[in-house]
C-alpha cells in the first residue's frame, strides 16, 4: 500500500507535527506539512531546519541527507495541497470536535485510497472516525515527544478500521525506523494506561504521609533504576498534560478506582503550580531553591519501589488479560515509549509474580479498596488460580 514514492500529510506545525514532519521527511518521503497560521508554518520550518543543522554539527547525519530531507518538504495553509497523498497525519490540539471537524473537510479533499490518521494520545479513535464517510480507512498513529527521538509508535485501529490496515502501517513505521506496537481504542492505549501506577500510587504513599516527593524519586531511581522519579517527572510533563491525562483514563474508564487522580496533583494544576514550566511544581524550580533530602532507609525505600511495581506490573497483565495489546507489545510500549529499565512482565518473573500478587493482596487486605485489587493474569501467573 505505501512505498517511498508515497507522499504524507501532516496536520498541525507545533512540536509534534513538526517531529513526524522530520521523520518521514528523512526517511525518503515527500512531506506536506500544513498549518492555518503561516507564522506557526514558517517557525516550524526554522525549527526542522535548526534540529537538522545540529545532527550534522554532531556528525550524526551528512549535509546531504539534511538538505535531501529538507527538500522533501513542502509547507501549505492550503489545505488542498493534501489531494496527492497517501497518508495524513492529524497532530492538533486534543479536543474531539475540533479532531472531527478537521476530519470532515479533509475527507472531501484526499483520494478514496488515502489513509487518514490522528495522532491524539487520549480521544477515542472510533469515534474521531466518525467524522469520515469511510472509516475503515482510518486509525490512531501515536508518535510520543519528541517525535524525532523516540522510537515507540502505537498504532491504534478503530472499530470500523479495515482488516489489513493496522499490519501495513506497521510495516510503514517501521521503515522509518520506529518500533510499532498495536494496541486497542481503549482509554489510555499502551503506554497512558499502563504507566498510570508510576504517577498515581507515588501520590498515593505521598498523601498518606507515608513518604515525601523526594525520598520516593530517590527509591524508585535508586532501588527501580528508573531516569528519574514520579514527581521529577510529572514536573517535567507539566502537570496541565499529566493530571488531565489521569483524569481521562479516569473518567473513561468510568470511574475505576485504580486510576482515581490525586487532589494533590489537581491544587498544583488549579494554582499554575505546572512544573519545571511555570517554575514551581512538586519542587520549586527558581534560583536558589532549596533541593530536599531523601531519606536513606532502605528499608522504606525498598517498601516504595515495591509498592509502585507492583501496581505497574498489575496493570500491565491486566492490559494484557484484558485485550489492550500482546505481552510483548506490552514490554516494548514501556521500554520503547517511557524507557523504563525493564519490561513489566520480565521485572515480574524475575522478582516473581508471587511475591507482587501477594503485595497487592495485603494493599487490598489493609485499605479495603477495589485499587488494589489483583489481575487475573497476574494471579495465574502467580499460581494463585
Amino acid at each position: 500500500m505505501f512505498s517511498k514514492n508515497s507522499t504524507i500529510g501532516v496536520i498541525g506545525s507545533g512540536a509534534m507535527g513538526s517531529g513526524i514532519t522530520q521523520v518521514a521527511a528523512m526517511a525518503g518521503h515527500k512531506v506536506i506539512l500544513s498549518d492555518a497560521s503561516p507564522e506557526a508554518l514558517k517557525k516550524a520550518g526554522s525549527g526542522i531546519t535548526s534540529l537538522l543543522q545540529k545532527l550534522v554539527e554532531k556528525q550524526k547525519i551528512t549535509p546531504e541527507t539534511m538538505n535531501g530531507a529538507l527538500s522533501r518538504i513542502t509547507y501549505s495553509s492550503d489545505p488542498d495541497d493534501f489531494a496527492s497523498c497517501e497518508l495524513v497525519i492529524e497532530a492538533i490540539v486534543e479536543n474531539l470536535e475540533v479532531k472531527k471537524g478537521v476530519f470532515a473537510k479533509l475527507d472531501k479533499i484526499v483520494s478514496s485510497r488515502c489513509v487518514l490518521a490522528t495522532n491524539t494520545s487520549s480521544l477515542s479513535v472510533t469515534s474521531i472516525a466518525t467524522a469520515i464517510e469511510d472509516p475503515s480507512r482510518f486509525l490512531g498513529i501515536h508518535f510520543f515527544n519528541p517525535a524525532p527521538l523516540m522510537p515507540l509508535v502505537e498504532i491504534i485501529p478503530g472499530i470500523a478500521t479495515h482488516a489489513s490496515l493496522a499490519e501495513e502501517c506497521m510495516k510503514l513505521i517501521s521503515g522509518w525506523g520506529k518500533v510499532p506496537v498495536i494496541a486497542k481504542d481503549t482509554p489510555g492505549f499502551i503506554v497512558n494506561r499502563v504507566a498510570r501506577p508510576f504517577y498515581s500510587e507515588a501520590l498515593r504513599i505521598a498523601d498518606e504521609g507515608l513518604a515525601d516527593f523526594a525520598t520516593i524519586d530517590h527509591a524508585m531511581r535508586s532501588v527501580g533504576g528508573f531516569r528519574m522519579g514520579p514527581f521529577e517527572l510529572m514536573d517535567m510533563i507539566g502537570h496541565d498534560v499529566n493530571y488531565v491525562v489521569t483524569e481521562t483514563v479516569w473518567r473513561e474508564l468510568y470511574f475505576d478506582p485504580r486510576f482515581k487522580p490525586s487532589t494533590t496533583q489537581k491544587r498544583l494544576l488549579e494554582a499554575g503550580f505546572l512544573g519545571r514550566k511555570s517554575g514551581r511544581g512538586f519542587y520549586n524550580y527558581s534560583d536558589g531553591a532549596v533541593i530536599p533530602k531523601p531519606s536513606e532507609d532502605n528499608a522504606l525505600l525498598q517498601m516504595i519501589f515495591l509498592r509502585v511495581l507492583c501496581m505497574l506490573v498489575n496493570e500491565a497483565a491486566d492490559a494484557v488479560y484484558l485485550g489492550v495489546a500482546s505481552e510483548e507489545h506490552v514490554e516494548l510500549a514501556m521500554t520503547k515509549g517511557v524507557n523504563y529499565p525493564k519490561g513489566l512482565f520480565l521485572w515480574g518473573r524475575e522478582i516473581g509474580f508471587r511475591k507482587l500478587a501477594d503485595e497487592l493482596k495485603r494493599l487490598h487486605d489493609h485499605y479495603q479498596e477495589d485499587r488494589y485489587r489483583v489481575s487475573p493474569l497476574l494471579r495465574r501467573l502467580a499460581g494463585q488460580i
